[in-house]
């Protein structure tokens, strides 16, 4: 297959991400100073040996704990087994020969969904259709906060669905929605003077929805169900905020004892768990805050500095209708959120939980594998240029059975266990890695890393830091600082960290960082091997996912394949699509490794990848689905015979606006564009029982197998 274009690659240096998405979404933050000022390089020669007996005392611990622990039960130990190739002829994780079976999208620039030959799509649900009871229908030009809190929300992301076994051919679908458009949402946006109902209307579309999906008889098609599990969860919505992190650090005036939170904010990616939850990401809550009057301590300009939060007031104005997101009246607000969220979408009527255990920063999502003897470990990436990844791993063990009390019992997992931060090293000489994307001398970027300890819970609930001049409190809410004073190695933005469900390595998207190499930043090192990196890369990581050692390699260096600086894992460049901005990664029952993007930087429109990681054909990328113009594909599902994506910010393009959209995407006519999930499946395929396989169910993957597929009911 030679590489076919309908359009140029774009012109060099120009993101395909319109500056209103990065105002709305991040807070603008690319365009704001680089929040990691410090040179861990430096610091790291000083701290290696401290931090690796911290490690080595870590394990310790945990070794210990995992050792005296009872093993998983076997039905969520299990391996996958007998799963066909998803979406094609073969699985994409080893054999002689790899083939997914499809002829990939040429690369474009269409205001639709695009799917290869021989494949339909369909929208499964929009911005503003009804999910609870009594919800209205949506109407653009009459929208109120109390109609859409019972309506599917905005900017929709991660995706999770788990087969109802009590209901034949049904689904629960639970969806985050990351942040709002205002300007796209209300006619005749003023956004120096919100009003409060559009505000209001703002905190309802944020957040989760779960949503029951009927299969359809006649395709592959998935409908909307008022189901009972039915729940939106919204920026009001009560939480509980768990672990080191509670304390005076998120004490406020409504909740003096910092266990209560409302809402959250900016939810990305995420994944779900084997004992039948959702975990979602806090990502960009900076943007959120701001002061109408001034914060002058040194240390807390620094803290909130770090985290890109700004002492000015925020682009949504939010300050001004509720003092909890001023920074100047309620200083701890903000510590209340950019945690690892869990909801229960078995249980509406349950109050989620913000997880501090695991750490504090921007979570593009967090996902989970579970080891051969039982212990549970979770990825989670900081999407932030020259920001850090971070695993934790629990000292608790899954409690058997898929009942309420097991479920609940569970969600205590990720309050216990030790946090650590990466430092990854190559392994060719300084001079190879020029900043240039040139391969080395050993035909590969690749290298070695360590896992530092940053806490340890204990099951008493106490925490121990392992960050000298930091206490547990300091570093589960103030982490990019803890991992700042060990040396974490910076990356070019984290983005999602996926385990594969079949070979337990791990799979990280990191999407681009145009300010590598540049004055006063960080230079190239193996693991982010270009300056001014437009593209992004993927990063394999084979690791001892207990213990504190990895190998590591770049499966993908994104780009043109015509372009010397891309790489993609030795397989001939001529075969494959353009990729530009790796996001989100997923697996397929098999284990396949399918790859979504964000801004792509040549110049076409975002969309979804097949990436093969073994075997002859490793590295061979085949563009499976586009999304509508100003899109991003988010939050992918991939099955045997379908795959669902999000499409988030259709037509969200600069100079674009409700009275000139830049796309009528989903339904045409000269609609306002809707963020909404989409079906895509193989014709002929009519959507039975069953056919969703038996491998990933959620953004996160399973390493020691998929979930159980017992009773998942009240």
């Amino acid at each position: 297959m030679s590489v076919r274009r309908l359009l140029p690659i774009a012109t060099p240096g120009i993101s395909n991400r319109q500056h209103v998405t990065c105002v709305y979404k991040c807070g603008d933050q690319c365009a704001a100073p680089v929040p990691n000022t410090t040179d861990n390089p430096y610091f790291g020669d000083i701290a290696t040996e401290i931090s690796r007996r911290g490690a080595l005392k870590a394990a310790g611990v945990v070794a210990l704990a995992v050792g005296a622990a009872q093993a998983l039960p076997a039905t969520a130990a299990a391996q996958v087994s007998g799963a066909t190739g998803s979406l094609g002829a073969a699985g994409s994780t080893g054999g002689a020969t790899i083939d997914t079976g499809f002829t990939p999208v040429a690369p474009n620039k269409a205001d639709a969904v695009t799917v290869p030959e021989g494949y339909s799509s369909d929208v499964v649900i929009r911005w503003g259709d009804p999910v609870l009871p009594g919800a209205p229908e949506f109407d653009f030009e009459n929208q109120t906060a109390a109609a859409q809190a019972m309506q599917y929300g905005y900017n929709c992301d991660l995706a999770v669905m788990f087969p109802m076994d009590d209901r034949d051919g049904r689904y629960l679908l639970t969806v985050n929605h990351e942040y709002t458009t205002e300007p796209t949402m209300f006619r005749g946006y003023d956004s120096a003077n919100p009003t409060r109902e559009q505000v209001e209307i703002a905190w309802a579309a944020h957040g989760l929805t779960v949503v029951e999906l009927a299969t359809r008889s006649s395709d592959g098609g998935l409908d909307p169900v008022m189901g009972s599990y039915n729940r939106r969860i919204t920026a009001t919505t009560p939480f509980e905020l768990r672990g080191p992190a509670v304390g005076p650090l998120t004490r406020t005036t409504a909740d003096p004892t910092g266990t209560r939170v409302l809402g959250t904010l900016n939810n990305c990616a995420g994944g779900h768990t084997p004992w039948g939850t959702v975990l979602s990401g806090e990502e960009n809550f900076n943007q959120y805050f701001g002061t109408s009057g001034s914060v002058t301590d040194t240390e807390r300009r620094a803290q909130l500095s770090r985290y890109g939060i700004s002492v000015s007031p925020s682009g949504r104005l939010w300050e001004r209708f509720d003092d909890r997101f001023d920074l100047a009246k309620e200083p701890n607000e903000v510590n209340r959120f950019g945690y690892v969220v869990e909801v229960d979408p078995w249980e509406p009527d349950s109050t989620p939980v913000k997880h501090s255990a695991m750490g504090r920063f921007k979570h593009e999502g967090a996902s989970i594998h579970v080891t051969a003897n039982g212990t549970v470990v979770a990825y989670s990436g900081d999407d932030e240029r020259f920001d850090y990844l971070y695993k934790f791993v629990s000292s608790r063990r899954i409690v058997p059975g898929n009942t309420r009390a097991a479920r609940a019992q569970n969600m205590r997992i990720l309050d216990e266990g030790t946090l650590y931060v990466a430092t990854f090293s190559g392994n060719s000489p300084a001079a190879e890695i020029d900043g240039s994307g040139t391969l080395p001398s050993d035909g590969a970027f690749d290298g070695s890393g360590t896992w530092i300890p940053l806490m340890t819970v204990n099951a008493d609930g106490k925490a121990v830091s392992h960050v000298e001049g930091m206490t547990p409190e300091q570093v589960a809410v103030h982490t990019r600082m803890a991992g700042d004073r060990v040396g974490a190695t910076k990356m070019d933005r984290p983005e999602d960290v996926e385990p594969s469900p079949t070979t337990g390595k791990v799979y990280m998207a990191l999407t681009n960082n145009s300010q590598r190499g540049g004055s006063g930043r960080a230079a190239a090192d193996e693991a982010n091997p270009r300056h001014n990196n437009k593209h992004g890369q993927v990063v394999e990581i084979t690791d001892d996912h207990a213990g504190t050692t990895f190998g590591w390699n770049l499966l993908l260096v994104c780009g043109d394949p015509a372009a010397a600086d891309s790489y993609f894992g030795g397989f001939d460049k001529s075969k494959v699509s353009p990729i530009s901005c790796p996001d989100n990664v997923a697996f397929d029952p098999a284990g396949g490794l399918w790859v979504s993007t964000d801004g792509n930087a040549l110049g076409f429109n975002d969309g979804l990848y097949s990436v093969a990681t073994e075997g002859p054909n490793r590295g061979e990328t085949k563009l499976f689905l586009t999304v509508p113009i100003g899109a991003e594909t988010c939050g992918p599902l991939v099955f045997n015979d379908r795959a669902i994506v999000n499409v988030q910010h259709p037509g969200e393009m600069d100079g674009a606006s409700i009275e000139n959209p830049a796309s009528h995407w989903p339904d045409g006519g000269d609609s306002q564009p809707r963020p909404s999930t989409v079906v895509a499946w193989r014709d002929g395929f009519s959507g039975g029982t069953g056919s969703l396989g038996s491998g990933s169910l959620g953004s996160g993957s399973l390493g020691a197998g998929p979930l159980p597929m017992g009773s998942l009911g009240r």
